[in-house]
């Protein structure tokens, strides 16, 4: 029989753990009628409260359920970067714990697997519950996304997620320190469904993505999938190489015809403060790729295992 490997991230989950396996494995029916074996990875990372506990209780009451434990906190990334490479399924599906991810669309996300798609991703149709701000400056990155990235990233696109060995094995072959997965599936490429939902509420606990959280999150993204920021330095100057020569221009005249002296240190001042505050800007940018070609090249491992079964 074939294997499905559902890997699942946890970062402070105690009170979802059990919840969520019940849940996935009223599935095992409909995948063993399809010749599809079922197993749980839990990838720990570094949890703070009973959630390895929890694993480890379900691990002894089912040999159908794996973990990785991290030896510290890596995030999420590392945690599906993980997740990836220590399944064993010739199906693989990522999942959040807290049950946004319905369960129940795993049938027919497999269905469309077996008509030939290489992978089936999810999207949300809607953001309700999320806080109005937070849910406008994600369309907001989105949006941009999609013109300064050449790779597609699908506004409201989950990391929930069912794919075959072969991508999987893509993804892992993107062995980048800085992860950013969305738009790694979409780099990677290969013939993938879209499944669209209602935005379904946390089972238990407290999200573990604040606002800062996800726009440092989002500059992950931008850095990760576009070199339009770097051109930003290129055209800012231009620019105000043009403006100079203008009011040079305009200067000289206004000096030889009306004989008005230059004045008005206050607006001098302003452009000053506006020009520097640009190149600042520039500079924070090339910083942020710099930044991130330095923790590449030391090729540091994308996360430690403590304890794995």
């Amino acid at each position: 029989m074939s294997l499905l490997t559902v890997i699942c991230p946890c970062y402070n989950e105690e009170e979802s753990i059990r919840l969520f396996y019940q849940e996935v494995m009223k599935n095992e029916g409909f995948f063993r009628g399809k010749g599809v074996e079922m197993n749980v990875l839990f990838v720990d990372d570094g949890s703070r409260d009973g959630t390895l506990s929890e694993i480890k209780k379900l691990r002894s009451e089912d040999e159908r359920v794996h973990f990785v434990s991290f030896s510290r906190n890596f995030g999420k990334e590392a945690a599906m970067y993980a997740g990836l490479e220590k399944a064993q399924g010739d199906y693989l599906v990522i999942m959040d714990v807290d049950l946004q991810d319905p369960p129940s669309l795993l049938p027919e996300m497999f269905s469309y697997v077996e008509q030939g798609y290489d992978s089936v991703a999810t999207r949300r149709v809607n953001r309700k519950g999320e806080p109005v701000i937070r849910s406008f400056f994600a369309r907001a990155f989105y949006g941009l996304m999609k013109k300064i990235s050449k790779t597609e990233i699908v506004d409201g696109a989950r990391d929930y997620r069912l794919m075959t060995r072969q991508v999987a094995d893509a993804i892992l072959n993107m062995g980048e320190y800085n992860r950013f997965t969305k738009g790694i599936y979409g780099w990677v490429g290969f013939e993938t469904k879209w499944l669209e939902y209602e935005n379904v509420e946390r089972a238990k606990g407290e999200t573990k993505w604040s606002f800062w959280k996800l726009f440092a999150y989002s500059i992950e993204g931008i850095t990760a999938f576009s070199t339009v920021p770097l051109s930003i330095a290129a055209f800012a100057g231009a620019f105000f190489c043009i403006v100079a020569f203008i009011m040079i221009i305009f200067i000289i005249v206004r000096k030889l015809i009306f004989d008005d002296p230059v004045s008005g240190w206050p607006s001098l001042v302003c452009i000053i403060l506006m020009t520097s505050g640009v190149q600042f800007f520039c500079t924070g940018i090339l910083g942020q790729y710099l930044a991130k070609t330095y923790l590449e090249v030391k090729r540091r491992p994308i996360y430690l295992s403590k304890e794995e079964a």
